[in-house]
C-alpha cells in the first residue's frame, strides 16, 4: 500500500524525531557533501510512504542547511533517503542503522537506510516493471518511466556496490543497476540525459539504459534514480590498469632486489596496458561523435576562449594561496592559459560540445567485448548548469591523461624508500615510461577513430590538463598528503612544456 503522507508526521513518527537522528548520521555517510562543515538543522521536505508494514519504507527529501565557509551564507542541500523502519533490530543491517525512536522497544522503531535492505528495494524493480514506454507507473509524486522493451524482472534481491562516493547503486541480480542519486539538483541529470541520447543514438560503449524515476523538486520534473544493464562481465579500469602497473613493478631486478639483467621496460611486460589504452582511446572517441551528432554543439568565440582562460588562472591563484608547493610554478603554468586565450576562432576553431565532464579510469569498465564509459553525471560538485554547458571534448582527454598519471604512479605514493621518503629512481623512470606509453596509445586511438588527433591541439590539451593538476594538487593536499607528488610531477613538467611538445610526454 502506497501514499503520500505530511512530512510532519511519518506513520506516528514526528518529523523532528527523524531529524534528530539524522543529524549525527548524515555527515557520516560517504555521499554526503557538506563534510566539514557544520550542520545547523535538517528538515524533512517530502515524505511519500512506499511500503507500509513491518518492515516499512518511506521516500523522503530532506533539506540540509549548513553553515556558509569563508563568510560565505548558509545553504540548503537536499538529499534522497529510502528510510526504512523496523520495529526490532537485524543483525544484516546493522551498518546501515540510523538510529532508534521512542525509548519503548515494543512502541518505538529502528530507523535505517533501507537502500541496503533487499527485502523493501524490490519494490523499486516491480514499479519500473509496472511501467511501460510511453505509460509511466505513478507513485504519489513520484513517477516510473521505461525505455526498454523489455520489462526489468521483479522480486530480484538488491545488492548496494560498496565503492561508489556520491551516490548508491543497487545490483538486482545479474541483470540490472540502479543508481539512486543522493544529492538533488532540480532538472533531469546528465547521466539519464546523455545516456538516453547515445542509445538513441545506438551506441554500444554504454550500459544500456533499461528506466529511471523522478519527481517534481522546485517546479521541474527532477532525476531520482536511473536504472541500466548490468555489466556483469566488466571489469573497472582503474583496477587493470593497477594491474599492469604492479606488474611492471613485480620484476625483481626493477624492484633492485635481483642482479645482473637490464630492468624489463613497460612494453616487455606481460601486463602491458597499451594496447587497452588504444581501444579506450577509439571508444572514447566514438562517444564523442555520438554526442555531438545527437546533442546541440557550437564553436567556441574569442570572448568564450578568453573567459575560460581567466577562469583557470583565477583557480590557479587561489591554488597557489592554499598549497604553498605550487607557488614557484604559477607564472610557467600560466603561459599556458595565455596561449588558450590568444586562440582565434577564424584561425583554430575550437568545437564545444557535450562531454563526460568527470572522465578517468574509474569511469570505464572493459567487458569480455568492449570498453564501456559509465557515470556521465559530470562533478557532482559543479552546478547543474555548468554539468550540461558545452565543452571542448578534449577537457574529457586531458582528464584521461590525468588519469593515466595517477595510475603510474599512486603505488610510488605508497612505496616510499630511504631518508627522503621518495621513491626509487629506477621506479620513478618506469612510472614516467608506462604512463607515457599509454597516454600516447590513448591519444593514437582516439585519432584513429576519425576524431581529431589530441597531439595536434597541444595548447588546448596543455591548458586542459594543468587545469586538472592544479585542482588535483588541491584536493590532495587537503586529503590525502602522501599523494601530494603525483600531481606534482605533472606540475614540473607542465610548467616545463613548451606549447609545441607533444601533449602525450
Amino acid at each position: 500500500m502506497t501514499h503520500s503522507t505530511r512530512p510532519q508526521d511519518l506513520r506516528g513518527i514526528p518529523a523532528e524525531a527523524v531529524c534528530a537522528q539524522l543529524l549525527p548520521w548524515l555527515p557520516r555517510q560517504r555521499w554526503f557533501a557538506g563534510k566539514g562543515r557544520t550542520i545547523r538543522g535538517v528538515e524533512v521536505v517530502s515524505a511519500v510512504e512506499l511500503v507500509r508494514g513491518d518492515p516499512g519504507m518511506f521516500h523522503l527529501v530532506l533539506g540540509v542547511a549548513l553553515e556558509g565557509s569563508r563568510g560565505l551564507p548558509a545553504v540548503v542541500d537536499h538529499y534522497q533517503l529510502l528510510l526504512g523502519v523496523r520495529r526490532w533490530r537485524v543483525d544484516r543491517l546493522d551498518h546501515a542503522t540510523i538510529g532508534r525512536v521512542g525509548g519503548d522497544p515494543a512502541a518505538g522503531a529502528v530507523l535505517y537506510d533501507a537502500a541496503h535492505d533487499s527485502e523493501l528495494t524490490t519494490w523499486l524493480l516491480e514499479r519500473f516493471a509496472a511501467a511501460d514506454a510511453g505509460d509511466p507507473c505513478e507513485v504519489g509524486p513520484l513517477v516510473f518511466q521505461r525505455c526498454a522493451e523489455r520489462a526489468p524482472r521483479g522480486r530480484l534481491a538488491g545488492l548496494v556496490v560498496g565503492a561508489e562516493q556520491s551516490n548508491t547503486s543497487i545490483v538486482f541480480g545479474d541483470d540490472v543497476i540502479l543508481k539512486l542519486f543522493r544529492r538533488l539538483t532540480p532538472g533531469v541529470n546528465p547521466d539519464l540525459e546523455l545516456c538516453l541520447a547515445l542509445a538513441g543514438a545506438g551506441s554500444r560503449r554504454i550500459p544500456q539504459p533499461v528506466a529511471w524515476f523522478e519527481a517534481d523538486f522546485e517546479g521541474e520534473a527532477t532525476t531520482l534514480g536511473l536504472l541500466q544493464e548490468y555489466l556483469r562481465t566488466g571489469t573497472d579500469g582503474w583496477e587493470l590498469a593497477k594491474t599492469s602497473v604492479r606488474d611492471l613493478y613485480a620484476d625483481q631486478d626493477l624492484l633492485g632486489i635481483g642482479g645482473g639483467t637490464e630492468p624489463l621496460h613497460a612494453h616487455e611486460v606481460g601486463g602491458d596496458f597499451a594496447g587497452e589504452s588504444f581501444r579506450l582511446g577509439v571508444a572514447t572517441a566514438e562517444v564523442h561523435a555520438d554526442l555531438a551528432r545527437t546533442l546541440p554543439t557550437a564553436i567556441a568565440g574569442e570572448d568564450e576562449l578568453q573567459s575560460l582562460a581567466e577562469q583557470m588562472s583565477r583557480r590557479l591563484d587561489a591554488a597557489a594561496g592554499r598549497v604553498p608547493e605550487l607557488e614557484p610554478y604559477t607564472d610557467r603554468l600560466r603561459d599556458a592559459y595565455r596561449d588558450l586565450a590568444q586562440l582565434r576562432r577564424e584561425d583554430h576553431p575550437v568545437p564545444l560540445q557535450r562531454v563526460h565532464g568527470d572522465f578517468h579510469l574509474g569511469q570505464v569498465m572493459r567487458t569480455s567485448t568492449r570498453w564501456v564509459l559509465i557515470d556521465f553525471e559530470g562533478e557532482p560538485a559543479q552546478p547543474l548548469v555548468e554539468r550540461r554547458a558545452l565543452h571542448s571534448p578534449l577537457r574529457d582527454v586531458a582528464a584521461m591523461l590525468r588519469s593515466f598519471d595517477y595510475a603510474a604512479r599512486h603505488l610510488l605514493a605508497e612505496r616510499r624508500t630511504g631518508q627522503s621518503g621518495a621513491p626509487a629512481p629506477h621506479l620513478v623512470r618506469r612510472a614516467e615510461e608506462w604512463a607515457l606509453r599509454n597516454r600516447d596509445a590513448f591519444c593514437a586511438g582516439y585519432a584513429k577513430a576519425g576524431a581529431v588527433d589530441p597531439r595536434a591541439e597541444p595548447v588546448l590539451l596543455r591548458a586542459f590538463e594543468t587545469d586538472k593538476a592544479v585542482y588535483e594538487v588541491v584536493y590532495e593536499s587537503g586529503n590525502r598528503p602522501t599523494w601530494l607528488p603525483v600531481p606534482m610531477s605533472a606540475i614540473r613538467r607542465l610548467a616545463e612544456r613548451s606549447p609545441q611538445s607533444s601533449p602525450a610526454g
